[in-house]
């Protein structure tokens, strides 16, 4: 008993000590104790305690109940989970709105109900970049070059091209009227158009005008990338080619199964990437076996600086295995791995989760100065040749490309000259 009397003794000692001393400076100045500095120290001790869910809940619920004006919650929100994920310095980390994030889902799909067609902006509403072969809006008879001017007889003009989108698309099977303006056509015509699902062409292909060279472009990696390259492809060997361009020029990446999958047409059961997390647990992503094609033709792999993620992926690899050349200029340099995490509301946050490296081992990351400008990093090509710029050129045109001279010359083992090309000469004026 005696014991627990000096314990206790202690503890009330200890009690009085700390106030005394706490409140000696307002005794010695003959005021009250600040019970405000006490308050204070509380709450310092407190918030130590809390946990970073609870310090933001708790921010969260002090603005929006306190801010001298309404706010909306949910946009409070949002911008607190994007400033948590820009906090991180990456630009692939990344918050996306239920809206941004429905997007994303539709484009790495491939697939969605519409009426088919590439549109790009335009005073009068939207112009028609390319209908979609056998889509609804080329069965329709809409051209490329037409121009959209009204939607179920709403102007279109100067509205942006994604609320155009969102206006168009709709329910599958539903009727949309479109009203295009056609050059040499004095009047508007009305294009009466059923909604259905449409898959997103990603792969075009064609035998080079003047050569047996086969033609493939990948604008993306998206779901149905695969079984598009695989029927391109089929239909240019059914052709005889004596060579293969791959053009990967400004194609961003997407799916990595995608691209998976695509090499597997060139090599069964080899490594693709060895990805790296934190905590050193490696993940090993392999091709198919039993679907490789024994393309027995010289290829090239046109490349440039906007060339990142899954198409990097693919040069590098068709690089490693000898089996392509790599013709243009160095590729982005992305060599992280992002995983989407959905939320409940519809949001999604795409997140680094690791990092990879090629078969050989490269680590293609992108390196840049202070002012965010490229220093090192991505694909280096064996052939090196920059895209000329002067007027007239054309992005696949083998008139005009030079990049894409240059690879139809290192598939047919010809010497490579980066000397500038003269430009067409005039098409003579039909009188």
């Amino acid at each position: 008993m005696k014991s627990f009397l000096k314990v206790l003794a202690f503890i009330v000692g200890a009690v009085a000590f700390f106030c005394v001393g706490f409140t000696w400076k307002d005794i010695k100045n003959q005021e009250a104790p600040s019970a405000e500095s006490f308050q204070r120290l509380i709450s310092a001790e407190k918030r130590v305690q809390l946990t970073p869910t609870q310090l933001f809940k708790n921010h969260y619920t002090h603005i929006s109940s306190s801010y001298y004006r309404p706010v909306d919650v949910e946009q409070l929100k949002y911008a607190g989970m994007n400033g948590l994920m820009a906090s991180l310095g990456d630009p692939h980390t990344i918050f996306m709105e239920p809206k941004i994030s429905a997007d994303f889902q539709t484009g790495t799909s491939g697939n969605f109900v519409g009426i088919g067609a590439r549109l790009e902006p335009d005073p009068l509403g939207a112009k028609i970049v390319s209908p979609f072969p056998n889509g609804p809006a080329d069965k329709a008879g809409m051209k490329a070059g037409d121009i959209i001017v009204a939607i179920d007889g709403e102007s279109t003009a100067n509205q942006e091209v994604d609320d155009l989108v969102t206006k168009i698309r709709g329910e599958e099977g539903t009727l949309v009227r479109i009203s295009v303006s056609r050059e040499g056509v004095d009047e508007p015509i009305m294009l009466t158009i059923r909604r259905a699902r449409v898959f997103t062409p990603t792969v075009e292909s064609r035998i080079l005008p003047g050569t047996t060279i086969g033609y493939l472009s990948i604008s993306e990696f998206s779901e149905p990338t695969a079984s598009q390259f695989d029927e391109s492809l089929q239909k240019l060997m059914s052709a005889q080619i004596s060579g293969l361009i791959i053009d990967l020029r400004s194609n961003g990446g997407g799916l990595l199964e995608s691209a998976t999958e695509i090499l597997s047409r060139f090599v069964a059961d080899r490594v693709v990437v060895k990805m790296k997390r934190r905590n050193g647990e490696e993940k090993v992503v392999k091709t198919f076996s039993g679907i490789d094609r024994e393309l027995k033709v010289p290829i090239a792999v046109l490349v440039n600086e906007e060339s990142a993620s899954a198409a990097e992926i693919m040069a590098g690899v068709l690089k490693d295995y000898r089996i392509a050349t790599l013709v243009g200029e160095h590729t982005y340099g992305k060599a992280s791995v992002q995983q989407v995490f959905p939320m409940a509301d519809g949001s999604s946050a795409k997140i680094t989760t690791a990092r990879y490296f090629l078969p050989s081992g490269t680590d293609i990351s992108r390196t840049v100065d202070e002012e965010g400008q490229y220093v090192s990093g991505g694909l280096k090509a064996d052939v090196r040749v920059e895209l000329e710029t002067r007027r007239g050129v054309v992005v696949g045109d083998i008139r005009t490309d030079n990049q894409l001279q240059a690879a139809v010359k290192v598939v047919k083992g010809e010497p490579v000259s980066s000397a500038p090309t003269p430009p067409p000469a005039p098409t003579p004026a039909t009188p």
